[in-house]
């Protein structure tokens, strides 16, 4: 096993065993339960020794794994530390931690206006950039769940149905009531826990629209899988609008329903700054950027919802 898979086997299984769960552990690294499981289970296959029993109160470290639990708290701790020590002479860097489809669809294309004001801070997003990954906690973490009172209000999303241009030429063509009837339905779990209820059987139910089967179609967990396979007139879909607003105003992807027939997300897009962090100059003007970016995207979704131009 390559030094940086050990050593990123050996923090999932450090934090899922600290916190007694794979999905806690997921949400501190940024990654899926089932991506922290499969580096315990990798180290487990290097190491020829199971290290984890899963049980009713959650994850418990194995017998072989007691006697070296102290030092693998104790390393990481250190770890930690030294790399809070190491931020003192990273006055130009900002790492962040974002859902990956934010990162790609919203905030990368966006940051070009950042770099023309302040060229020379450097970003490291989801371990890639113009900096290595550092071990140890990042700058901000942005993600889509509740809002929290410790974290910035970003934005929340308004979903509606999308469809390729050449899907919406045939979906058009019939009226508004059977629109859907054929056409395959794409489904996208990133919604799947909002409490607003972003799924096709509810906006359906809810757009007094007929389909059968509402519930049938591929499932995809991000919404850029999604949108390839929407590109490729592989479907349609539910997508919040605040990711693809560039994409709908050049035509390349395309509302078959009314805008106003969608459906505003019950969780938001939310950032949290270090506390350490965020009182370094560089971090705060990135922090005041990216608010002011969403608020931008706040208001252009409320004008295109409500017809205001």
């Amino acid at each position: 096993m390559a030094p940086p898979t050990h050593l990123k086997a050996l923090q999932a299984l450090e934090l899922a065993v600290r916190t007694g769960s794979l999905k806690e552990a997921a949400e501190r690294l940024l990654i899926t339960p089932a991506a922290v499981g499969q580096r315990i289970k990798s180290l487990e296959d290097y190491l020829g020794i199971p290290l984890v029993e899963r049980g009713r109160a959650g994850i418990r470290p194995s017998e072989e794994l007691a006697a070296a639990l102290p030092h693998l708290h104790e390393g990481f701790a250190a770890l930690e530390a030294a790399s809070r020590e190491l931020d003192l002479q990273r006055w130009h860097e900002i790492h962040l931690a974002a859902v990956s489809d934010f990162a790609d669809l919203w905030l990368i294309p966006r940051l070009p206006r950042f770099r023309e004001k302040h060229p020379n801070i450097r970003f490291c997003i989801n371990g890639e950039g113009d900096v290595p990954m550092r071990l140890g906690r990042v700058d901000c973490e942005i993600t889509f769940g509740p809002v929290r009172d410790d974290a910035d209000l970003l934005f929340h999303d308004f979903a509606v149905p999308i469809a390729s241009p050449a899907n919406f030429k045939r979906v058009m063509q019939s009226p508004p009531e059977t629109r859907l009837e054929g056409f395959p339905l794409l489904h996208l779990d990133f919604y799947r826990d909002d409490p607003a209820g972003i799924s096709w059987p509810e906006w359906i139910a809810t757009a007094h629209v007929e389909r059968t089967a509402p519930e049938r179609g591929m499932r995809f967990q991000r919404i850029k899988d999604a949108l390839d396979a929407v590109d490729a007139n592989a479907g349609l879909t539910l997508c919040g609008l605040a990711l693809i607003l560039e994409r709908v105003k050049e035509a390349a992807i395309r509302l078959p329903y009314p805008v106003d027939t969608g459906i505003w997300t019950g969780n938001a897009f939310v950032a949290r700054f270090r506390q350490d962090s965020a009182t370094r100059p560089h971090i705060g003007r990135f922090r005041e950027w990216l608010l002011t970016e969403s608020r931008e995207t706040h208001e252009t979704l409320g004008r295109k919802v409500t017809g205001v131009r």
